[in-house]
């Protein structure tokens, strides 16, 4: 049995839908790409408020936890801190937000812009991490893990949800993996009946080192996408779901991963992330093979960056 349920996951997005976008799927010709693997379905979750799927576990968070007075208090690679400090603003909550140093300007202005107070600690998420636990540990303020929380999971597993309202019928879903608070809350959703295959850097091997393990473990973290697939090691809770019902977990290169950008801008004008255009990298590298007639649909997951400027 799933720790998080199909029914648990559409309760959480009644509860969150008036404060999350319902981000479009469309249909794009493989050809457009390159590619010879008929129609993809391509849920643009980059439209998402604050440039990513997170808010959806923020909010799930904020809105089905009680909160205290001190506020809430998150660490983040980035995309995760900007969901909390978003949510927070929105619901009138105090938020403290810890990023790593490799979180990108982009990421920490907008963090400020939305009133949370930001500390930068350490080079990676795991030093903000520990710098969180110390904060909550002096203040009470409620922890908003980023991905090890099941009300993370059941906010994020409201993406495979509106999947599977909005696209037409698929075979298969690339999704990216940090630490997989949101290829568990797709998985649980749907459970076996499409088949779900984790894209990760190859840098940051999180998911694919658990697996290799039979449990989450330490792995490299490390590349382009460090800032939000890069947390050291996957959640707990996500792990069995992940060893039920994701398929397998395909390793992607950093330049892989920076091609598969520079073709969702130049093809579609999307702004992507690197982390938000690794799924999409599986197919443009061909790290991930379609069989004939398999039909496809790729998470665009994040638009955090700053790739793009405008004068």
């Amino acid at each position: 049995m799933s720790a998080i349920t199909r029914d648990e996951i559409q309760a959480t997005y009644d509860t969150i839908r008036p404060y999350v976008r319902r981000t479009p799927v469309i249909a794009v010709d493989s050809v457009d790409f390159g590619l010879e693997c008929g129609t993809l379905a391509l849920k643009l979750e980059l439209f998402q408020h604050a440039g990513s799927f997170k808010p959806r576990g923020a909010f799930a968070n904020l809105l089905l936890r009680k909160v205290p007075a001190s506020g809430v208090v998150a660490a983040s690679g980035g995309n995760h801190g900007v969901a909390v400090a978003f949510a927070a603003q929105r619901l009138g909550i105090a938020a403290h937000i810890f990023v790593p140093s490799v979180c990108a300007p982009t990421k920490q202005q907008r963090i400020r812009s939305l009133g949370a107070e930001l500390v930068v600690t350490g080079e990676r998420y795991a030093d903000a991490l520990a710098a969180s636990e110390d904060y909550v540990a002096t203040t009470g303020a409620m922890a908003v893990h980023a991905f090890d929380q099941r009300e993370t999971l059941l906010g994020q597993g409201s993406v495979g949800l509106e999947l599977e309202l909005d696209s037409p019928p698929i075979d298969t879903l690339l999704v990216a993996v940090g630490g997989g608070g949101l290829i568990g809350g797709i998985a649980a959703w749907f459970a076996g009946r499409v088949r779900v295959v984790a894209v990760e850097p190859a840098t940051a091997p999180t998911l694919y080192r658990a697996l290799e393990a039979g449990r989450p473990v330490d792995a490299e973290a490390g590349g382009v996408a460090a800032d939000s697939l890069a947390p050291r090691r996957v959640g707990e809770i996500m792990f069995p779901i992940a060893q039920r019902f994701v398929d397998r977990v395909v390793l992607v290169e950093d330049r892989a991963i920076l091609d598969a950008q520079r073709a969702l801008w130049s093809t579609l004008r999307v702004a992507a992330e690197p982390g938000g255009a690794a799924a999409l990298s599986a197919l443009l590298s061909g790290a991930y093979q379609p069989r004939e007639g398999e039909r496809i649909a790729v998470l665009v997951c994040g638009g955090n960056t700053d790739a793009v400027q405008f004068t």
